[in-house]
């Protein structure tokens, strides 16, 4: 099982991260789309993503040209690496 990474730890991770925020034992960032299928398409890019490893948002909050996503690794109450890397290949996505 992942550990559950210092509060510390994770904040100087998303350093390195573009909009990553850590509140309430989890990450998470809202991405802004340019359109509703652009905002879909993304969605089920990260849908992907979160299968191939095997990591699952908490949440994936969507607005018309809006989301919100947040990740924590439930197992280790709290925010572990798998939710950094899963955040770093997010960002990877493009969402044009």
């Amino acid at each position: 099982m992942p550990e559950k990474l210092s509060d510390e730890e994770i904040l100087e991770k998303l350093k390195a991260l573009n909009g990553w925020e850590f509140r309430e034992k989890s990450i998470k960032k809202c991405y802004k789309t340019a359109s509703y299928p652009v905002t879909m398409g993304f969605i089920t890019a990260i849908g992907g993503v979160a299968q191939r490893l095997n990591h699952h948002p908490d949440y994936i909050l969507m607005k018309y040209m809006e989301i919100e996503v947040s990740f924590s690794t439930h197992s280790a109450g709290g925010v572990t690496q798998k939710d950094i890397d899963i955040a770093i290949e997010i960002d990877k996505i493009n969402i044009r």
